[in-house]
């Protein structure tokens, strides 16, 4: 079995920039990550089948309520994690992935590897949070 094959490979500066092995990383980095979303998606759907809607105190129904809210809220951020890997998925099927959306730069081995989703480049991404947070106002973060 190769390096590759155990997960020992990481995509090198010094490769050619979305040569095969790095786009097999990548796609294997994301589907895995998909695999992962979705255990959690269907261990959600199982919990909330076997969890009573209806509590007979007030008190436990408003915490309940409470939880049940959150957790609507964390798989809603987990279908939209799963749309943005079927994305880069289809990026690289196409051949696009790792180049920034708006400019076709590199997005960089870095930045994929720790957001193997983004569509920009740092430079494109920070641009545009400065101009969503308007003038004299603090961009917040939001790296996609």
């Amino acid at each position: 079995m190769s390096s590759y094959e155990r997960g020992d490979y990481f995509p090198d500066e010094k490769e050619e920039y979305m040569s095969e092995r790095q786009l097999n990383y990548f796609k294997q980095q994301l589907n895995n990550w998909r695999s992962e979303l979705e255990i959690a998606r269907d261990s959600f759907t199982k919990a909330l089948k076997e969890t009573p809607m209806r509590k007979p105190d007030p008190v436990d129904q408003s915490a309940s309520n409470s939880d049940m809210a959150r957790d609507l809220e964390t798989r809603n951020r987990q279908q939209h994690l799963i749309r943005q890997i079927d994305f880069a998925l289809g990026l690289i099927e196409e051949g696009e992935y790792g180049y920034c959306e708006i400019s076709g730069e590199e997005i960089g081995l870095k930045r994929l590897m720790a957001r193997p989703i983004a569509t920009r480049c740092i430079e494109v991404q920070e641009r545009l949070e400065r101009m969503s947070a308007g003038p004299g106002k603090h961009a917040v973060a939001c790296m996609v």
